[in-house]
């Protein structure tokens, strides 16, 4: 795929990755990582008898963050030296990610706006949750592509 022919995709589906469970242990890393110990997200005996999830849950932005690692493989472009995050127009978490769950990546392409560098791919993703008719997380995601 060339840069020029991005167009050509906008609408389209362009990737759903593979499944990726959510542990416990990611789950205390980015805790620790963010300051964010709530113990819904951290302690297990409370979360078991006091959450309404019944066990402890992803922090919705941890499952954010894991857009970079769910897209690695979303839109390889030929001459694309460098990948930027740069934003989100719009995010909702629709449904919690219980530990031990898993997540994959539904990805469409909604927009390509060109720049002399390079491009600017908007994303519209949907983190799905496996048995779950809800997905955990909705975003548009807008990625710099630099040539």
């Amino acid at each position: 795929m060339t840069m020029e022919g991005l167009p050509a995709l906008v609408g389209a589906e362009v990737s759903v990755t593979d499944w990726m469970r959510i542990e416990q242990d990611r789950i205390d890393l980015f805790a620790n990582a963010t300051g964010d110990k709530q113990w819904i997200h951290t302690d297990r005996i409370r979360a078991a008898a006091e959450s309404p999830y019944g066990a402890p849950i992803a922090h919705g932005f941890l499952t954010l963050s894991m857009l970079s690692l769910l897209s690695k493989d979303v839109l390889p472009v030929d001459g694309v030296r460098l990948r930027v995050n740069y934003g989100l127009n719009k995010v909702r978490f629709p449904a919690a990610v219980r530990v031990g769950s898993n997540i994959r990546g539904r990805f469409v392409l909604v927009d390509v706006k060109a720049f002399a560098e390079g491009a600017d791919i908007v994303l519209g993703v949907a983190v799905e949750l496996e048995g779950s008719s809800k997905p955990c997380c909705v975003a548009e995601w807008i990625v710099r592509y630099y040539r």
